[in-house]
């Protein structure tokens, strides 16, 4: 049995979810989807009760949220509240050296590859795990370019070494799989992102990351085993980073914001034992498309929460190949 609703609306009085096998279905813009049955997304719409996220055990607290309010927008998904909350999240990030001729030749013209050296550029394999979210536990992996801010057109020294510190970084994401089909049609149709729904475990903590996204035969499309590298403990608010992700939305240029607020964190540099196997699949053909040379850091976030801003139209400048 199901039943549907059309998001936003207000908040609803409900259980605690005690089988996520049980779904009800939801419309976002033109499609329909299903979420858990007494879910956060079912219960509350994007307009979740921070007292009762703050209850749970998984949540370390909600004071970073409680100083973000929610603005209610028309987006291609339709009325929505920005920014989606995510209370307990943990990401892992390989940096990896590649020619910015094989960058170049991924990117669109109007963005450029944020260089390290002369012909050298940055692009990444992410692996994301959300465990208390708005619309509810799923996990993402993507592959990623480093590109310079849109804002402007030459290279900033401070670009760089903040984009090297993880404070705040410019992409272009190639690949972005996801584990649900509300997080595929959020992302694809309101964000511009290219997600596709797959196969995808990621499992992060203290001591060990691993990850594997499946391919369209159920085989290995990526997948990493790694010692998590040492974590430093922050209070809540004292390392926020942030990632604008540049994307064309009805043929328009749009930047869409996400902060993170870091709770525990490490980073591994040139690191010599990760177990990143290389499958087949569009993850794996997106990565082997821009040859990248090696790995120079691993950043592991073993806990985090994050607010993603709906996108904004944006002026991006035509650049020279």
């Amino acid at each position: 049995m199901s039943s549907s609703r059309q998001e936003p609306g207000g908040r609803r009085a409900g259980r605690q979810v005690t089988d996520q096998r049980e779904t009800v279905e939801v419309h976002l813009g033109g499609r329909t989807v299903t979420v858990p049955r007494g879910g956060l997304y079912d219960r509350y719409r994007m307009d979740t009760d921070l007292d009762e996220v703050a209850r749970d055990p998984r949540v370390s607290g909600v004071d970073f949220f409680r100083k973000l309010p929610k603005t209610r927008v028309d987006s291609a998904i339709g009325p929505t509240l920005t920014p989606n909350f995510y209370y307990r999240v943990s990401t892992a990030r390989l940096t990896m050296l590649a020619p910015s001729r094989a960058i170049r030749a991924r990117l669109p013209k109007e963005l450029a590859p944020l260089e390290v050296a002369p012909g050298l550029g940055l692009v990444s394999v992410m692996f994301f795990r959300y465990d208390v979210c708005d619309i509810d536990f799923y996990t993402e992996a993507a592959v990623g370019i480093a590109v310079r801010p849109a804002r402007h057109g030459k290279l900033g020294f401070f670009d760089l070494v903040s984009g090297l510190k993880n404070e705040h970084l410019d992409s272009y994401v190639l690949s972005l799989p996801v584990s649900t089909e509300i997080a595929q049609a959020r992302g694809h149709d309101g964000y511009g992102f290219p997600k596709w729904v797959t196969g995808l475990d990621v499992d992060i903590d203290a001591d060990r990351t691993t990850a594997r996204v499946a391919n369209d035969t159920v085989g290995v499309d990526l997948s990493l085993s790694a010692a998590t590298p040492a974590q430093t403990a922050y209070p809540s608010g004292e390392r926020v980073s942030s990632l604008t992700s540049y994307t064309t939305i009805d043929n328009a240029w749009h930047s869409t914001l996400s902060q993170t607020n870091v709770l525990a964190a490490g980073t591994a540099r040139f690191p010599r034992t990760l177990g990143l196997q290389v499958g087949q699949g569009r993850m794996a053909d997106d990565l082997r498309s821009l040859k990248p040379i090696r790995t120079v850091q691993f950043d592991v976030v073993s806990e985090g929460q994050l607010a993603l801003h709906m996108p904004v139209p944006t002026s991006v400048h035509s650049r020279s190949q």
